[in-house]
């Protein structure tokens, strides 16, 4: 579904252009096309590639999708794949937006996303200066939003680990933390996924051979290299911090079995010795002084009280029981 079509010339705008008209505003000097997508259908991406002259090859990743975070370069064009990553009842989906981007065009198709990138053009017109640098400008604010859309995620996912901290040494929680913190670790797989492959690829975007289309926001580039260096620290952190505490919450589930343990013990002791007086006592031989005492039974019920209280209290001061 086509949701803009705008060229631009010297940073301002010129005009929305139907599809068709493309190929004559992409022949005038110091302009180029902006083009956006939403879940493009391979006939769609076929006009582009006629109208733009796109790769073959980054048009057939873009129909296949579920492709890894990348930057290519064919030529004078750049081709780029990012992560969308997007909340939606309590779990974390993950969406893809292409980018093609050109001397004079940028195209980008998003797909399986809600969030549009509307406030990205609404800011660069708002600032034809930088838009005057080109496409290359652009395909910096579409990287620079979609890193940004990462921080709230990460700001979530350390409150939600500290609320877990708190309810670590909570009795009886243990279990239900440790499902917690396995959620937790997947979703910082998830965003890691995410972050570390396109990090590794707006490194090129900055320092070295720079791609001519990206010459002129080179710089722009290296800010947004620093955003996912520190958003990769952050998930680090989170990892580990969530490997911790499930090895905390293991060893409380551990400490309340053996907790448990001790408690069966010491009660299976304390009837031991009361089953060991019975069973004495139960014997059938004919001469055992204590049967034919009057007060027989009574000494061996306050025998086997006297006992099982003295273990009771051994126990008890042992904290046992």
């Amino acid at each position: 579904m086509l949701i803009n079509c705008t060229a631009y010339q010297h940073g301002r705008k010129l005009a929305d252009l139907p599809v068709e008209d493309i190929s004559d505003y992409l022949q005038q000097p110091d302009t180029f096309v902006w083009v956006a997508l939403k879940d493009a259908t391979p006939g769609e991406l076929a006009v582009m590639k006629e109208e733009f002259g796109l790769h073959e090859l980054a048009v057939e990743d873009a129909n296949h999708g579920h492709q890894r975070p990348k930057v290519e370069e064919y030529d004078d064009e750049l081709f780029a794949v990012m992560h969308l990553v997007e909340e939606r009842e309590g779990s974390l989906e993950v969406g893809e937006v292409h980018v093609f981007v050109g001397p004079n065009y940028i195209l980008s198709v998003r797909n399986n996303s809600n969030r549009d990138f509307l406030g990205v053009r609404a800011r660069c017109e708002r600032e034809p200066k930088m838009l005057a640098k080109g496409s290359g400008y652009v395909f910096y604010a579409l990287m620079d939003a979609v890193v940004d859309r990462y921080f709230p995620l990460i700001e979530k996912l350390e409150t939600e680990v500290e609320t877990l901290e708190e309810r670590i040494f909570t009795k009886g929680a243990a279990r239900s933390n440790i499902r917690r913190l396995y959620r937790l670790k997947r979703k910082v797989t998830l965003l890691k996924h995410a972050v570390l492959p396109l990090m590794e690829a707006a490194g090129k975007l900055h320092s070295g051979r720079v791609p001519e289309v990206c010459a002129k926001s080179r710089h722009y580039f290296r800010d947004v290299y620093d955003h996912l260096t520190r958003i990769n620290a952050s998930l680090d952190s989170i990892r580990d911090t969530i490997g911790t505490a499930i090895q905390v919450n293991l060893s409380m589930v551990t400490i309340d079995q053996t907790e448990i343990s001790k408690r069966l013990a010491a009660w299976a002791g304390i009837f031991a010795v009361a089953t060991a007086f019975a069973g004495i006592w139960g014997m059938n031989f004919n001469h055992m002084p204590e049967l034919e005492w009057e007060y027989g039974y009574l000494f061996g019920l306050g025998t086997i009280a006297a006992s099982s209280t003295l273990l009771w209290w051994r126990f008890r001061k042992a904290r046992w029981l």
